[in-house]
């Protein structure tokens, strides 16, 4: 039988997915720490670690003989039964979080963050509030999954449209300014306020000096909760293994995945003590959640993202990586700002050039290099946190490349 063609397998996709992605027309088909290789023989250098979940780049070895040895053994009980995993998962999360007292885990994302919302929800009715003081304030630019809540939450109405009726109970402010949160906190309907340290698809953009601790004070003043969706800047990305200890508040909620599981998909909801008893028994619950294959891969995950070499090479590739576009930028004058933290960057194009992220990310792609969009306005940088030296210097170079073609246009 023989091999079939690349365009081929493509023309599949393109035949039965339903079409709500549009993947470029290439087949990944390995990967080695920071590298891939299509199934035509073409490497990359992989400045996208699949929309930062690869934490710890491709193949890597401690993640594959923790899937290995536990894939041996057990794969699924159902939350009806107990198993390791899961349980030290748990416990480790607790420990390295600082605040919190008890986890859900689940499949993802969405999954967690709509775990979030209800759990808020549960949490004012336990403080005897009627439905119409349990409002969940989030920020527009922001992004927390595609489920009906969470899309609602994502407070971009270009993920809303077709979808109304949406769900009630939300309101938007402007991310970064804190007397628009105080308005909208005015009322007293409040019951939480939900945000992300550093804004990924809304343009990776950091919460500014103090705003974080600003929006403590408020949830405190209005008997709210702060929940910190980190499944994007979470688990190391910015330098510190969660990325509100920069900010020095302590929430109430965290939400986590992408990185977690490095590329196995988990998602968790860690909780502080404040809301950690209002869900009892049946009040929420996932098939697959917290199975023991996704846990032993997250508890890999978690040992080696906690430690100092991850934090250190962080910060050393965050200051390469930030150099090197700066240097490209003064040759090419393609960025107006580049900003973010740690290994989660943002390099906003200049007013000239707004709009055609996309025609970069297929030039660089031709080149040799995976990055991707934040918006059509702005270039993201979210590598494995253990990338090399090499893979930096090369995938710089290769972006350089796609830029002169991009340019030359």
């Amino acid at each position: 039988m023989s091999t079939p063609a690349t365009a081929d397998l493509i023309a599949i996709g393109q035949h039965y997915y339903l079409p709500v992605y549009r993947p470029r027309e290439l087949i990944l088909e390995r990967g080695q720490g920071s590298r891939l290789w299509d199934r035509d023989g073409n490497e990359y250098v992989d400045l996208a670690a699949g929309i930062a979940v690869c934490g710890l780049g491709h193949n890597d070895p401690d993640l594959v003989a923790a899937l290995t040895e536990q894939a041996g053994k057990l794969w699924h009980t159902s939350n009806i039964f107990y198993s390791e995993p899961p349980l030290r998962l748990a416990e480790e999360l607790v420990n390295a979080s600082r605040f919190a007292t008890r986890v859900y885990l689940c499949n993802s994302g969405a999954e967690a963050n709509e775990a979030a919302i209800k759990l808020i929800r549960k949490w004012a009715t336990a403080q005897g509030r009627g439905p119409e003081r349990r409002t969940i304030v989030t920020f527009r630019g922001s992004f927390h999954g595609r489920t009906l809540a969470a899309v609602t939450a994502t407070a971009q109405p270009k993920y809303h449209e077709g979808y109304e009726p949406l769900p009630g109970g939300f309101r938007y402010a402007d991310f970064n300014d804190i007397a628009q949160l105080e308005e909208a906190m005015a009322a007293g309907d409040v019951a939480a306020v939900m945000v992300e340290p550093i804004q990924g698809e809304g343009g990776v953009m950091p919460a500014a000096e103090g705003f974080l601790k600003a929006v403590r004070e408020l949830c405190d003043r209005h008997g709210a909760l702060l929940a910190l969706d980190e499944i994007q800047c979470g688990m190391g990305r910015t330098g510190t293994l969660f990325a509100h200890w920069q900010d020095g508040v302590v929430p109430d909620i965290v939400t986590l995945a992408k990185a977690l599981g490095g590329g196995f998909p988990i998602g968790a909801m860690l909780v502080g003590p404040k809301a950690a008893e209002v869900m009892q028994f049946g009040a929420h619950g996932s098939t697959f959640g917290g199975n023991p294959l996704a846990a032993a891969v997250a508890r890999a995950a978690l040992r080696k993202l906690s430690s100092p070499q991850i934090a250190a090479n962080v910060q050393r590739q965050s200051g390469a990586l930030r150099a090197g576009l700066a240097d490209l930028n003064d040759e090419l004058g393609v960025f107006s700002e580049l900003r973010g933290r740690g290994l989660m960057l943002g390099a906003v194009l200049a007013e000239a050039y707004r709009g055609r992220a996309g025609e970069i990310l297929n030039a660089a792609a031709k080149r040799g290099l995976l990055l991707l969009q934040a918006g059509p306005d702005v270039l993201r940088f979210v590598p494995a946190l253990n990338i090399g030296d090499d893979d930096v210097v090369e995938g710089l170079q290769r972006l350089k490349a796609g830029l002169h073609e991009f340019l030359s246009k």
